[in-house]
């Protein structure tokens, strides 16, 4: 009788449990061993801040089937026939001769076994920052099941009145929501001139804009110098600005670093970004060994160019290609990633799909950008607004990234856009597009679809754009453009710029030529509250002999700064 084929998994969060039910419905017949360090196995980690949050309050939710059975070893070994061993950590790697070393950390015990086919979902670490008073009671992650109970029977006990979120991207927003519903007064703190640096900044600065909005203070472009503390406890930060801010909780959420010390000791290549290195097989440098998860590079499809991606959905899907290669001798490939996210930001959405206007710029990308802010579907139905920036290549019309924020679904929009990328498809291809349409779900002409026209006008030379940071621009230049509002008295009693415009609606426009510059060559900026009218505003007057007539894209809920009202 033949030996049977030994698959062995290292890590048992995402990438790993999905690379081992994977190779078990590949194989049969293979010895499948998930060895994982932590106590839980396949933890849903993204729910971590909803945990936190109140959201619900069974902890065995994030280790549960969609049935709700929990999946700890006896459900991997009585449903799916793996052995997955917890509190088990890999200590060495023989390449040679295919085998490891783990240590049974509760016994304090070393163990020995052999493989045919091993695969790496070892994860990432959090990046801590090197500063004074790291290592105070009271600073922690959000990155464990441990961290996650930790500020759960923070928000349970109510001990805790401020807190700070050191970090401004997707774990520090969500962490910051999270403790914000607990009560306890938060600030958040991020060194880059923005939170969420997969936008773009006018659609960051909106976020920003809601966040404080629900009572939390944010502060950018400054750093953490130091945590200050007393007998051991944290009591407060000071920035580098030198700012000192009390607190009793510091949640830091900087970003992670991949999981290499095994994989660098058993003499496996690293990739120049930090991460192990790959192909499309999810293979390692050593054919008999792959690698998935956070612990990886991966090739940006866009681009081409190697890219760190830690996301949970990516850690299953290249999980998914480890298992099935490792037990059928790589049958399947992982294309790569457009590096789609989205995040939760109070009553707010972000997401982001391809390049942002700022990364494309940096690889060298002729690109031509447009903003669309409409409602999610008709205002008889509650639509919600929702503002789109559009990224394409100028020359050809290919779809190279979308951005999207707002109450209103803007998980739809993101997931459509991420499959036209992923299509190559161009704008042309998507100003016909067939979607599903009735009034419950979307507008006759979906938002997505109204997108791609405002780049198809804005591409043949129809809608001469400029967006509201071009237009922040001329105004603290000292530059003078006639700025036309088209909206109603009511409109503009309720909200208005001030920055010096001029109030004549859309419907009294045509009667009322004579109120504008008469020199037809004079710089005119038209807008609404959307810039719908707007733009029907600069066609009436261009036909009217006016040659510089540019429409503020997005209008009004898309300004990122202060108004008058």
């Amino acid at each position: 009788m033949l030996k049977r084929k030994r698959i062995i998994v290292v890590g048992g969060s995402a990438a790993g449990p999905k690379a081992a039910a994977k190779a078990r419905r590949i194989d049969n017949d293979a010895e499948v061993i998930v060895l994982q360090k932590d106590p839980d196995l396949s933890m849903a980690s993204c729910g971590y801040p909803y945990y936190v949050g109140g959201y619900f309050d069974d902890r065995n939710m994030l280790l549960a089937t969609p049935t709700g059975i929990t999946r700890n070893p006896q459900f991997y070994l009585n449903a799916k026939d793996i052995d997955a061993r917890v509190n088990s950590e890999v200590t060495y790697i023989d390449r040679k001769n295919h085998r490891l070393n783990y240590r049974d950390i509760p016994a304090g015990t070393t163990h020995t076994l052999e493989y045919d086919k091993l695969i790496l979902a070892v994860g990432a670490t959090p990046r801590m920052p090197p500063v004074p008073g790291i290592g105070l009671e009271g600073i922690t992650t959000l990155h464990s099941m441990k961290d996650a109970d930790f500020l759960r029977s923070i928000r349970d006990n109510k001990t805790i009145k401020k807190a700070v979120v050191v970090g401004g991207g997707l774990i520090g927003i969500e962490t910051c929501e999270a403790l914000n519903l607990a009560g306890i007064e938060i600030t958040v703190i991020e060194l880059l001139p923005q939170l969420l640096t997969f936008l773009d900044w006018e659609l960051a600065k909106l976020v920003e804009n809601h966040v404080k909005t629900k009572a939390a203070n944010v502060i950018t472009g400054d750093g953490i110098a130091a945590f200050l503390g007393e007998n051991g406890c944290l009591t407060g930060i000071k920035l580098q600005s030198g700012t000192e801010l009390p607190c009793d909780l510091a949640v830091v959420a900087i970003g992670v670093n991949p999981n290499i010390k095994l994989a660098k000791e058993a003499g496996l290549k690293i990739g120049k970004l930090g991460g192990i290195e790959v192909n499309q097989y999810m293979q390692t440098s050593d054919p008999d060994i792959y690698a998935a998860g956070d612990c990886i590079e991966t090739v940006n499809r866009i681009t081409g160019k190697k890219v760190l991606a830690p996301y949970g959905d990516l850690a299953n899907l290249q999980g998914r290609v480890a298992g099935e290669n490792a037990a059928c001798e790589n049958c399947i490939t992982f294309p790569g990633t457009i590096q789609t996210g989205i995040c939760k930001v109070f009553d707010y959405a972000a997401g982001s799909t391809g390049l942002s206007e700022t990364t494309a710029g940096k690889l060298g990308y002729d690109i031509i950008t447009v903003i669309n802010a409409s409602p999610d579907k008709p205002g008889f139905m509650d639509g919600l607004l929702i503002i789109t920036k559009l990224a394409a290549d100028k020359n050809t019309g290919r779809i190279l990234g979308a951005q999207c924020v707002g109450p209103g679904n803007v998980s739809k929009q993101i997931a459509q856009w991420a499959m036209a990328i992923q299509g190559n498809m161009t704008v042309e291809d998507l100003v016909n597009s067939d979607l599903p349409y009735a009034p419950p779900f979307s507008l006759a002409i979906d938002h997505f679809i109204a997108t791609a026209h405002l780049m198809q006008n804005k591409m043949k030379g129809r809608l001469k754009g400029i967006s509201s940071t071009e237009v922040k621009k001329k105004i603290d230049s000292g530059e003078k453009p006639f700025f036309l509002d088209v909206r109603g008295p009511d409109e503009y009693e309720q909200m208005r710029l001030g920055i010096g415009e001029t109030l004549i609606p859309l419907g009294a426009l045509r009667k009322r030529f004579n109120e504008l510059p008469q020199d037809k060559n004079q710089e005119i900026i038209s807008y609404c509250k959307i810039s719908l009218r707007g733009y029907e505003a600069a066609l009436a007057l261009e036909g009217a002999g006016w040659k510089n007539v540019r429409v503020m894209e997005g209008g009004l809920m898309a300004w990122p700064y202060t108004r008058e009202k």
